[in-house]
């Protein structure tokens, strides 16, 4: 497909970003504000000239690209500029809107940034958020709640409005059909899979976040009872609901690459060593990783991507607005903008990010729905599996520096 911008005319994209931005003043964006928020258009005018500062990660030059394109429309669109400040980590950001606030600087270095889980709930205690916010965005009416859950809970927290849900993930392996003709399905079928091909499985280190979320994926595929997953932790229940984890790692690891010596350091080193031949299964929070490489040239035609058979973890990536935030108005219109169908529709696309929409489609005007029309491409998921939610985000931290106890 097309991206957006090539998909329709220079005079329709304006208008749809002159909505999305909410500068039209379409008659819903007069309802009331939230609480302690202005109306809307008051919002969009304060926000005029303003220089958005928004923490993202920068490990994807598709996701720069975006970014870019994003930044030209909101300052054609809404006068708003948006200037991505590059990071490896959501974390970076927690410590330093912390620091900031132990300092008491009220006016501060982030105005927007790209946030889920254990970083959320660590502003979330804090109170380092601007909010509750989201639900007041005019554009937040067509966000699918029913069909997507996760868009008001992360990890199991509840939002209370106090993020924008931005894009969708779900944990998703690939592999070339031509080595792997028949994939494992599941935990326990990897694990023979291993023992059928030692040194030729891996997986990154935690806590990088793709090699975290293959350990929670075997968690919750393997605990005997994962109600307590969605409690707030405790030492007591992990005992119980990992012992099966580390009984299951402790079988891998000597069947992985390097013996479980060595660990890869990110997901697209192994993505290079899956294309290479080296190792024959990789593992992405993007359905659409394998297609995105396959369009790129990076991996060849014969990737298949797939799910395991129960299902696999999903979750939401949000925009938050730090509690000191400088340009407040200004994040609100970029996060509006953002969760527009033009955006998301751009950002769904394959040739140009390929990181699925939060909205309901069913919701969309009927032109704005024509936007996420897709062709079926090579490496995406044939057969979309069960999506399970993540475990508490308080959960990630301690199976993180256990992992790191008894592995690293």
């Amino acid at each position: 497909m097309q991206g957006v911008a090539s998909a329709i005319s220079r005079q329709r994209r304006l208008a749809l970003c002159a909505i999305a931005a909410g500068i039209a003043a379409p008659a819903w964006s007069q309802t009331p504000p939230a609480r302690g928020l202005a109306p809307w258009s008051q919002i969009a005018e304060r926000a005029r000239g303003q220089r958005v500062y928004f923490t993202a990660w920068a490990g994807s030059e598709r996701v720069n690209a975006y970014l870019q394109w994003a930044d030209a429309e909101l300052q054609r669109s809404a006068g708003v500029q948006l200037v991505h400040v590059k990071i490896s980590d959501a974390a970076e950001t927690v410590r330093r809107v912390r620091a900031e606030k132990a300092a008491g600087k009220n006016d501060g270095s982030v105005d927007l940034v790209w946030i889920n889980g254990e970083n959320f709930l660590a502003m979330k205690r804090e109170s380092l958020l601007f909010g509750p916010f989201s639900e007041a965005l005019p554009n937040y009416r067509y966000v699918d709640l029913i069909g997507k859950p996760t868009t008001r809970v992360d990890f199991s927290e509840p939002v209370d409005g106090m993020e924008a849900p931005w894009g969708m993930a779900q944990l998703t392996f690939f592999a070339d059909r031509k080595r792997v003709p028949e994939p494992p399905r599941s935990m326990n079928a990897l694990l023979a899979f291993a023992r059928a091909h030692p040194g030729r499985l891996g997986y990154p280190r935690p806590p990088d976040f793709t090699g975290s979320s293959f350990v929670k994926q075997a968690l919750v595929e393997l605990s005997p009872g994962r109600s307590a997953l969605y409690q707030p932790w405790s030492a007591q229940a992990m005992a119980i609901a990992a012992a099966p984890l580390w009984q299951f790692l402790d079988a891998l690891h000597p069947l992985l690459w390097r013996s479980g010596k060595q660990f890869l350091a990110s997901a697209g080193a192994l993505r290079q060593m899956v294309s290479d031949g080296e190792l024959l299964i990789g593992i992405s929070f993007n359905p659409n990783e394998a297609a995105n490489e396959i369009a790129a040239r990076r991996l060849p035609d014969s990737v298949v991507a797939y799910q395991h058979s129960g299902g696999t973890l999903a979750n939401t990536h949000f925009l938050a607005i730090p509690f000191n935030a400088s340009a407040r108005e200004g994040a609100q219109v970029a996060a509006n903008f953002l969760l527009s169908p033009a955006a998301q529709a751009r950002k769904a696309d394959i040739a140009q990010w390929g990181d699925p929409t939060v909205l309901a489609l069913e919701k969309l005007p009927p032109a704005e729905r024509a936007l996420f029309a897709t062709r079926s491409m090579p490496g995406q998921v044939a057969q979309t599996m069960a999506a399970i939610a993540e475990p508490h985000a308080s959960w990630v931290d301690p199976l993180e520096q256990e992992w790191l106890r008894r592995y690293a």
